[in-house]
């Protein structure tokens, strides 16, 4: 027993000072040494939602017209398509005229429609289609609204799924409805690379940021969004912001806009829920998972991923793409470690399986990391830091669409040695998948020119090509 105040004690005291100093510079060291923190400084501004008579959230003319119009991918492979909409008016028909470009012939898919209830608002009419058996690579035109208001829209098939197709994904994170969201939204309509398909990492509407989870601002940023996601598919990924659990208005039942409104082919993939799922499209193979449902040993998410991983067929779709909300490495001071059980129970799986990269929102920033694991740890060995690792994913974190919260800018000092790059700005950024061994990121901030690129790397595969893509000094 050591008494305080002996000197003795007092020696003893200096003595493990100093090797707690030492260890914890020896422990800077090799934390330090990160990428590039971006010398890029925004302007200083508040970030303020549009008002809601905005042209973006014009409601189209005419009686019970459609609206907020949206599609995403319908079944596993490509071939089909969930158109949604909603009609404000009455039911009317849930049935959509579909033709292909180069056919006069229209054909029918029958939908069903739905409404909800939330705390005092009730929704509009509610309505889901899926189309079937469409042709790979083929554009079609497609109708809603039989019987009143008239509206047509149009969409194009990816390619069969295939090793070495050529395939562009856009991505966007925690968007919402403010006036950076439009500029983010313009900025990737306008991107000269022309993004395919959004792979879109949660938080849309943000209306729980309202008095009683304002469902309205579902209605508007369904409307907003419209001019791109009724041209092309959004892949979806729940958010914390789409959980709307709110029992002080008596609404106990999590994601209930979200799951009205937004579906997704998660049966196709023998999931048990619309949170987490997968999709093949092009070379790409992509898993959907939910960072606020329980994914601990043995429930139904975990026992899903954990038979849903080996099913992925490098040779067919070399590209294994894995979505989230929270970031499992993050350098900013915000959900920081938030992620981190969630990295716990699955950052194996993703290092044995070779995910070749990781797109999370959340923090409402910009952040790539280098190909880094921190699975080497246990009870007694001290390996508690992460490390570079070849076999596992870069993960980005682009939380960064410019909703109403705005950005997060108080980073974790010093940089730590697995971030790559980070920038707290708005924007969006590409995945352009060129074939089976490679696949050029490129990320915008809104403040640039339509193609400037403010981060970038080739991505090498890691089964096909699996040579170190690292891009820190």
């Amino acid at each position: 027993m050591v008494v305080l105040g002996s000197s003795s004690s007092c020696c003893s005291v200096a003595i493990v000072g100093a090797v707690l100093v030492l260890v914890l510079v020896l422990n800077g060291a090799d934390l330090c040494n990160g990428g590039k923190t971006s010398t890029f400084v925004r302007k200083v501004e508040k970030t303020v939602d549009m008002p809601p008579d905005s042209d973006v959230f014009r409601v189209p003319p005419g009686y019970n017209a459609p609206q907020q119009v949206h599609i995403t991918q319908g079944d596993h492979v490509g071939k089909g398509v969930i158109v949604s909409w909603v009609t404000p008016d009455e039911p009317g028909s849930s049935e959509v005229l579909y033709w292909s470009e180069n056919s006069e012939h229209k054909q029918k898919a029958k939908g069903k429609v739905n409404r909800y209830k939330f705390y005092n608002y009730t929704s509009g009419y509610i309505h889901h289609c899926t189309i079937n058996n469409l042709m790979y690579n083929t554009k079609y035109y497609y109708e809603v609204g039989a019987g009143h208001t008239v509206r047509q829209f149009w969409f194009i098939t990816p390619p069969e799924v295939g090793p070495d197709v050529p395939y562009t994904f856009g991505l966007i994170g925690d968007l919402g409805q403010s006036f950076d969201s439009n500029r983010t939204l313009t900025h990737y309509e306008n991107n000269p690379q022309k993004g395919q398909t959004v792979l879109f990492v949660g938080d849309l509407s943000y209306a729980d940021n309202y008095p009683n989870h304002d469902n309205v601002r579902w209605d508007t940023w369904g409307r907003f969004v419209e001019r791109s996601v009724a041209y092309q598919p959004w892949i979806w990924t729940a958010g914390n912001h789409e959980i709307d659990f709110a029992p002080e208005i008596g609404e106990n039942q999590p994601f209930k806009p979200f799951k009205n409104r937004y579906h997704v082919p998660y049966r196709a993939s023998n999931s048990t829920a619309p949170f987490w799922y997968s999709i093949k499209r092009a070379s790409a193979y992509i898993i959907v998972l939910s960072s606020y449902s329980a994914y601990g040993k043995y429930t139904p998410q975990y026992k899903w991923l954990e038979q849903e991983l080996p099913k992925v067929n490098r040779t067919e779709t070399p590209w294994l793409i894995v979505l989230m909300h929270s970031p499992w490495y993050n350098s900013y001071n915000y959900h920081y470690m938030e992620g981190e059980t969630m990295r716990v129970m699955y950052e194996q799986w993703f290092v044995t399986y070779k995910v070749d990269v990781v797109f999370a929102g959340h923090v409402h920033a910009y952040e790539r990391s280098e190909r880094v694991s921190n699975i080497a740890y246990n009870i007694v060995n001290g390996l508690c830091v992460p490390v570079d690792d070849q076999s596992a994913p870069v993960y980005i974190t682009i939380g960064d669409g410019g909703n109403l919260e705005g950005l997060a800018t108080n980073m974790t000092e010093p940089q730590p040695k697995y971030s790559a790059y980070r920038e707290a700005s708005f924007g969006h950024a590409i995945f352009d998948i060129k074939n089976r061994t490679h696949a050029y990121y490129n990320w915008h901030r809104n403040q640039d020119g339509y193609a400037v690129e403010a981060d970038s790397m080739w991505f090498f595969n890691r089964i096909w090509h699996p040579v170190d893509d690292s891009t820190s000094v």
